[in-house]
């Protein structure tokens, strides 16, 4: 297999893992598992923001301009993505809060997933275990997003089609970034850019993770269960990002 093929290969697998966050939905239904789910993705998608996006995007935009001026563009970005996603949220149907929140995640993890793809695909043409050790740590992350978009939507429209049907839009995002960049980016991809996308991605997840998730997972009222499973998730993504 050479390394293109091996390349899709670890970019389907890594968007894929998103399904394993559906597991839940097959469960008897329970309050608590909304918010525990719910405050685990939140605990899991602040912490690749700050741990892995934002120093990620400031590591590319070094490369490029000088440390002032790099920490300056990476802050732009990253503002940049938070109010992109306020003015996603904006627009998101209000009448049903779950739901709202499950087609949320969905928009952001997309978002999110198809620069992923995009890595992935380029770092393991350019080094395989590089891109295997890449894709590890991806999928790890991409577990709690899946919960986060099939449980609220499950919940919210009682279908678990539709649960997983969301849910896999988000998982082929992943691979889509990957053929993207086989057909027509390969050759446009650079440092600059895909920092400047890291950045904007940074401040998306911060937005979702600390006024979409956390907040409806606080709305229950069980906040050591909130806490808690917050700083599990937190706790889990450090582990991997040391980790990998």
């Amino acid at each position: 297999m050479n390394n293109v093929s091996f390349a899709f290969v670890l970019t389907i697998l890594a968007g894929l893992s998103t399904m394993i966050g559906s597991i839940f939905i097959f469960k008897k239904k329970n309050e608590n598992v909304i918010i525990g789910s719910l405050s685990f993705a939140s605990g899991v998608m602040f912490t690749v923001s700050i741990t892995d996006l934002i120093p990620e995007s400031y590591n590319l935009l070094i490369n490029i301009f000088p440390k002032f001026p790099a920490i300056l563009y990476m802050l732009i970005f990253v503002v940049s993505g938070i109010i992109f996603s306020m003015l996603i949220d904006k627009y998101i149907p209000t009448n049903n809060n779950l739901y709202r929140v499950g087609v949320f995640a969905m928009l952001a993890i997309i978002i999110h997933n198809i620069p992923e793809g995009i890595a992935t695909f380029m770092a393991t043409n350019t080094n395989i275990m590089l891109g295997i050790s890449l894709t590890i740590a991806i999928a790890l992350h991409n577990i709690p997003e899946g919960i986060s978009i099939s449980i609220p939507i499950y919940y919210a429209t009682n279908s678990k089609l539709k649960a997983l049907f969301y849910t896999f839009i988000s998982a082929i995002s992943e691979p889509f970034g990957a053929l993207l960049t086989y057909l027509f980016l390969s050759n446009y991809i650079n440092d600059r850019i895909m920092g400047f996308l890291f950045g904007i991605i940074a401040g998306i997840m911060i937005h979702i993770s600390m006024y979409e998730l956390l907040p409806t997972s606080k709305s229950y009222n069980k906040l050591s269960i909130t806490y808690l499973f917050f700083a599990l998730g937190v706790i889990i993504m450090l582990i991997n990002h040391f980790a990998f």
